[in-house]
This record gives C-alpha cells, sequence and structure tokens, in this order.
C-alpha cells in the first residue's frame, strides 16, 4: 500500500536510525580526539604532581617503576632531566635511545630555545605547559608535557617532558568510523526487517478494524473484532464491538418503525380509499330503491292509476325496497359497531352442529326453490364457546351465500371438524370459482365479485365483512378457497372446556 502506515513507520524507524549512525560517525571524527586529548591533560596532571611527589621525597626506587607503568597503560615515554645533584639517576628512563634523543631534542626546542613552530598550547599552568606538536622527523602529532620539577624536601630542580603520541588515537578514530559504518550497516539492514515484522504485528488489528469499518460501513455488523489486546487498539476494537451491536440494534429498530410507518401509510391510504369506495357504494345502493321509492310514491300521489291492484302493487314495491334499505342500513350500523368495538359480545357454550341444523331447516323454502342438496357432515356435536346469536349470523351469510352461488350439481355440504383446540365449521357449495386474486377481496364491504348476480338476488356485499368482523371479536381465523368443482368458505370457534358449558 502506498500510504500503508506499516510502511512510514518502518521508514521514520530506519530514518532516525542512519541519522543516529551519521551522528556518531561526525561526533567521532570531529570531536573524539578532542575528548581523547582532554582526557590526556588530566592524567599529564596527574603524572606531574606523582613524578613530583616521588622526587621530593627521595622514592628512587618507585620511579622507574611508576614510569614503566605509565609507559605500558597510557603509551607515555617520560624523560627526566634532574639538577647537578642528581645526576646520572634518571637519564635512562625511555623505551629506547631514539626515544630519548627525540624527547631531549623536543625537551631543548619546548624550554631552551622556546621553539613554538607546530605547536598548539592546550594548557599553561605554574611550572608546566600541556601543548599539541607536530613532530616534523617522525610525521606524528604528540601530547607533550614539559615544565620544571621542584622540590622542598631536596634543593635543586629538574626539567621532565611527558609525550604521548596521538596516531594510536588517529588509528582508533579511523578503525572506530570504519567499523561503525560496517556494523552500522548490518544494524541498520537487522533493525529494519526486525522493525517491519515488529510493526506488521502492531498493524495487523489495525488492518482487520479498518475491514470490520468497511463491513459495517455497508450496514453489515456480522463481523467482530476478536483480538484480546490489552492495550488502546484491543480497547479501540471492543468500542467499535459495542458501537456495531449499537448501530444494528439501531438501524433495526429504524427499519421496523419505518416499515411501520410505511404500513400505517398504506393503511391510511387503504382506509382512505376505503371510505371513498364506501361512500360511493352507499350512495349507489340507496340510489336504487330511493329512486324507486321517489317514483312510485310520486305515481301513487299523481293518481297515475286507479286500479285497487296497481296501487297495491306501487304500495308493496315501496315496501319492499324501504325494507331493503333498511337491512343495509342495520347491517352497516353492525359492521360500524363490530369494528370499533362497540358490540357487546355474550361468550357461552353451545352446540355449534345444533345451530347449523337450525340455521339450514330456517332456510328449507329457499333450499328448495334452488332444488340445492345440503347436508351436514362431520362431528355429531361439537361443544363451542362463542356468542350464539352472531355465530348464527355468521353462518346463515354463508349458507344464503351458498345457496345464491349455487351452480352446476348443486350440492351444498357443511362440515364440523375438531382441529386441535378449535372447531372449525366449512361450507361448500358446487359452482364457479372465485378468481385467485379475488379471494381476499371479499371480506371487503360491498365488494362483489359477480355485480350482475349479486344484483338479480339483492346482495349488497356487506354480509362476508359483517362475518369477518364477527369472527376477528372473536379472535378467530375465517377464510375461502377454491376446489375444482366448487368453493369452500371456512371459520373457527374455540372449544368450550366442561365447566363452560351450559348446565341444565
Amino acid at each position: 500500500m502506498k500510504h500503508s502506515l506499516r510502511l512510514k513507520i518502518t521508514t521514520i524507524f530506519v530514518g532516525i536510525m542512519a541519522l543516529t549512525l551519521i551522528s556518531l560517525w561526525l561526533l567521532n571524527n570531529c570531536f573524539l580526539e578532542d575528548f581523547y586529548c582532554r582526557n590526556k591533560v588530566k592524567i599529564f596532571d596527574e603524572a606531574y604532581w606523582k613524578l613530583n611527589q616521588m622526587l621530593g621525597s627521595g622514592e628512587d626506587s618507585s620511579i622507574d617503576i611508576e614510569m614503566n607503568q605509565w609507559r605500558e597503560s597510557q603509551n607515555m615515554s617520560v624523560l627526566v632531566v634532574p639538577g647537578s645533584e642528581w645526576a646520572n639517576i634518571y637519564n635512562s628512563q625511555m623505551t629506547s635511545p631514539y626515544e630519548q634523543e627525540r624527547m631531549m631534542h623536543r625537551l631543548q626546542q619546548d624550554v631552551i630555545t622556546s621553539n613554538q613552530e607546530n605547536v598548539q598550547i592546550i594548557e599553561k599552568r605554574d611550572h608546566y605547559t600541556i601543548q599539541k606538536v607536530f613532530d616534523e622527523t617522525t610525521q606524528t602529532h604528540y601530547m607533550e608535557c614539559f615544565g620544571f620539577i621542584t622540590s622542598i624536601n631536596r634543593s635543586g630542580f629538574g626539567l621532565f617532558l611527558m609525550s604521548i603520541p596521538l596516531s594510536a588515537i588517529q588509528d582508533s578514530v579511523k578503525l572506530a568510523n570504519e567499523f561503525l559504518i560496517n556494523m552500522g550497516i548490518t544494524v541498520l539492514i537487522i533493525s529494519t526487517i526486525a522493525m517491519y515484522m515488529a510493526v506488521w504485528g502492531l498493524t495487523k488489528p489495525i488492518l482487520t478494524l479498518s475491514h470490520i469499518s468497511e463491513r459495517m460501513t455497508a450496514l453489515d455488523f456480522s463481523a467482530k473484532y476478536e483480538g484480546n489486546d490489552k492495550n488502546e487498539i484491543g480497547i479501540l476494537g471492543n468500542s467499535m464491538n459495542v458501537m456495531s451491536e449499537k448501530l444494528e440494534r439501531t438501524i433495526t429498530e429504524l427499519q421496523s418503525a419505518n416499515l411501520q410507518l410505511k404500513k400505517d401509510i398504506e393503511e391510511k391510504i387503504q382506509i382512505d380509499d376505503m371510505r371513498k369506495e364506501f361512500l360511493s357504494n352507499v350512495s349507489h345502493e340507496l340510489k336504487t330503491p330511493i329512486a324507486l321509492i321517489q317514483g312510485y310514491a310520486e305515481g301513487l300521489k299523481e293518481g297515475i292509476s286507479d286500479d285497487p291492484e296497481s296501487m297495491d302493487f306501487y304500495c308493496e314495491v315501496i315496501m319492499d325496497e324501504a325494507d331493503k334499505m333498511n337491512k343495509m342500513v342495520r347491517k352497516l350500523l353492525t359492521l360500524n359497531h363490530l369494528e370499533f368495538g362497540q358490540e357487546e359480545v355474550v361468550m357461552e357454550a353451545f352446540d355449534v352442529v345444533e345451530l347449523i341444523q337450525s340455521v339450514v331447516n330456517s332456510a328449507d323454502i329457499m333450499i328448495q326453490q334452488k332444488e340445492a342438496d345440503v347436508s351436514i357432515d362431520g362431528l355429531p356435536t361439537a361443544i363451542v364457546l362463542a356468542d350464539e346469536f352472531k355465530v348464527e349470523e355468521v353462518v346463515t351469510n354463508y349458507v344464503s351465500n351458498a345457496l345464491n352461488h349455487l351452480d352446476y350439481a348443486k350440492k351444498i355440504r357443511v362440515f364440523v371438524e375438531d382441529i386441535g383446540p378449535n372447531i372449525q365449521i366449512s361450507v361448500f357449495n358446487t359452482g364457479d370459482p372465485i378468481p385467485e386474486e379475488e379471494l381476499d377481496k371479499v371480506w371487503i364491504k360491498f365488494y362483489k365479485v359477480d355485480k350482475a348476480r349479486t344484483r338479480a338476488y339483492g346482495g349488497s356485499g356487506i354480509g362476508l365483512s359483517i362475518v369477518k368482523a364477527i369472527i376477528d371479536s372473536f379472535h378467530q381465523k375465517c377464510g375461502v378457497y377454491n376446489r375444482p368443482d366448487g368453493v369452500v368458505f371456512w371459520f373457527t370457534l374455540k372449544k368450550a372446556v366442561k365447566q363452560d358449558r351450559k348446565t341444565d
């Protein structure tokens, strides 16, 4: 990735490492020699006072030992030229005759001739001077300390010269820089690889969180952070899990609220449409009988016919149409009360088979007129818990509907079945099936599948709406389905337990 955090962190780390190595290299080149020289200044100071003390106290045997130690530990050469009293005592404390000759020459230049060519004064004390010189003979830089040795215990004074070559430190700086470069590059490569792997382990959970956030953006809240980290990433992962759960819950609630809102809007639109349709249907249903009543009443008033039979016919038409209007208004009132829960429901136990038989007997005249074959099949008795008068209205509507749509074999079958906690009553009649797309619409007020046929027997399209409202008030179900040879309307009633049954 071009903007990978892993790459950026590794690059920053490598840059810091490289900068550190370069800084060390520059520090070695610029300051290591000066640091070395300052350290040698301290050594010269200590050596001077120790040498002065030993010479002044007469510890002659320890001087050679101390000089050898300086030579071995500090690579320091010491030349002491004592006064006349100490002649020939310390004039041979050198590593070689050549070194002694060189230092005698340097001491002569420094003390006797005061030759300051190629000399850099570092420190100047009361009795000695510390300086850095370049010896053209040996082509080498030296650090020197020269001056006078005094004593309070022995008379006289002496000259001394301490010399340390700087070639060692210069070689050390060069070697150190080479070692630093070689080892630095190696360490840098190894550290880069190690850092990249370490950062990979650190950024892997971040990538996981990134993928989770992408899925959350797509409203997929099934992804969860499963890391066990106790650091900031673990805290972030747990926070994202909590946020994911809350978002999922909130979005689900919003979706449910949205669906409910859509449902409410659709229901409101449907209710509004039904209200308009209801007004239209009522107007249409009332228009014909009102027109007939008005027409025949005007005929009677104007004396169109003086024939008593004609006048009786006019009166019968007016009474019949008024009765139809009265029945429709009563049905509408009943339906309105049922839908708004204003109709009192009296729940009692009764034998629904007996009720069905009573309804069939009451319709005997219509059954004979239709030449219908009616039978009641199933349970011989079935005690249910419901409002008996309303159930009678439901059965009457179903039987009347079956008679009005009877055709072909002219058979009507009423089935009474036990379906667990309920009793199901089904009314079947032979005839034309109801179109499948209209099966759910038959319960709507004033809806008529076959308007011409309904008009023929005087149907208003309210009966099945009343049936559904009654069954809903019982908290039961009703429905309709087609069979190859006819149509079946059904509804269910709750079975009555022993204590609900009537007692004689």
